[in-house]
């Protein structure tokens, strides 16, 4: 991060830059606007991109898949259609692969909390009965990881993002320690920082020892196919390195299809090994007999095949790519020259993460939500909601349009300047 321009200043400078930035404040905050930068939702025209799945089955006759009546009891784990569809876009193996739901996030939610209750494949007992539970938090994170690792009463530690991924020499160290019993991963543009975890860092990974048998790498693929910006980036097979590397039942793979199609409507997966599986699905039958395979055979008959599904992702990119332009162009040209922030340029992902001068985060979401502009909550990308730095904003440019987002940004950069100015003159909020 360069120097702050503004701490070159007298106290002069200073104060006359402040009333031209409060000027600027005010007059953006008296427009009244309403903007909602909080999640990262597709907008409306990247929903009507998947229009055709809600005529994929229009009659009886087409809810048979492979011989499987779509429509009745049955296959628990998913129809095998649906597998093969996931083991491509994967890379891994169709009887690797449990469909679920809309929300990859609840298949998440059930492993960790069935290893509380039942343990794991190589547990042995239920975590419940530890006195205490550890795990590895990559930060800045994906805010919904760690609610649910907290919701069980974990102890999470922040494991540092480097370009390459985690921090590998600090997990290394402290897997070492048997209470540490599971890892959170976003390995293709993370959330909310969009790094791609490099070759080196998957393959440290998967070689990984940890001192806990039954260590869980939760792998969240949720990202894997969602370039905005240049060609497809091909990304390892996480479940064949860790069985190369003899650690076949270590890793528990997620991906969805919710910002692929409909979010509130789309399929999810868990991949796992064969093992992983049998003993899963064992605990699975007694809350489901299955999932909802209509919807299954409706994503298979409209994506059919990985290759569609990456010509679908180029038609949402261009949805993306000038939103992103929007937000990256704003922070280069108001805030690069005054060194008060620095950001990741990703190239796919649904996010653009700014860390501010320490200090600064908070304030600034203060004055954005003042004038009108909703994002995600300062410190949400950390365990607890606790950022040391106070300095992580999440930006999430995919849901307004070009319009709105270029006047949140110009809030933005006006709010980040004039909470910069007000810690300089030791000027308290009111």
């Amino acid at each position: 991060m360069e120097n702050n321009a503004y701490q070159a200043m007298n106290e002069r400078g200073l104060r006359d830059a402040y009333a031209a930035v409060r000027g600027q404040y005010d007059a953006l905050r008296e427009k009244n606007l309403s903007l909602d930068m909080s999640r990262g939702k597709p907008g409306l025209e990247q929903l009507n991109l998947s229009a055709g799945l809600l005529t994929a089955l229009t009659d009886p006759a087409d809810c048979v898949s492979d011989g499987i009546e779509v429509r009745n009891y049955g296959f628990l784990s998913g129809i095998p259609a649906a597998k093969q569809l996931f083991a491509e876009i994967l890379g891994c193996r169709p009887d690797e692969c449990f469909i679920g739901g809309s929300s990859s996030l609840t298949l998440m939610y059930d492993l960790v909390s069935k290893a509380f209750t039942h343990g794991l494949l190589h547990s042995k007992q239920p975590w419940c009965r530890l006195e205490k539970v550890k795990w590895l938090c990559p930060v800045p994170g994906y805010d919904r990881h760690f609610r649910i690792t907290q919701s069980f009463g974990c102890e999470m530690i922040n494991v540092p993002m480097t370009p390459e991924g985690p921090d590998m020499d600090l997990v290394e160290a402290l897997i070492r320690d048997p209470e540490v019993k599971g890892m959170w991963c976003v390995p293709k543009y993370s959330n909310p920082d969009g790094i791609i975890y490099s070759e080196s860092t998957c393959k440290r990974l998967a070689r990984m020892k940890p001192a806990a048998e039954d260590f869980a790498l939760v792998w969240d693929n949720a990202y894997c196919v969602h370039e905005f910006d240049g060609p497809f980036v091909p990304f390892p097979d996480i479940i064949g390195l860790c069985r190369d590397a003899g650690n076949a039942d270590m890793v528990y793979e997620f991906a969805s299809t919710s910002k692929i199609t409909l979010p509130g409507a789309g399929i999810s997966v868990m991949a796992a090994s064969v093992d992983n599986q049998t003993y899963l699905q064992r605990l699975m039958g007694v809350q489901m007999i299955s999932e909802d395979k209509v919807n299954q055979l409706r994503h298979v008959r409209f994506l059919k095949n990985k290759e569609n599904v990456l010509a679908l992702m180029q038609r949402h990119a261009e949805f993306l790519r000038p939103r992103f332009a929007c937000v990256l162009g704003a922070l280069e040209t108001e805030i690069a020259p005054l060194g008060l922030a620095s950001w990741q340029r990703p190239k796919g992902g649904y996010f653009v993460s700014v860390n501010t001068q320490p200090g600064l985060a908070r304030r600034t979401l203060a004055l954005c939500k003042e004038a009108g502009v909703a994002m995600t909550p300062a410190g949400a990308a950390f365990p607890r909601g606790i950022d040391p730095n106070d300095s992580n904003i999440r930006i999430a440019p995919s849901l307004p349009p070009v319009q709105e987002l270029a006047q949140a940004m110009e809030i933005f950069c006006a709010s980040l300047k004039l909470a910069a100015l007000e810690k300089l003159l030791g000027i308290k909020p009111v």
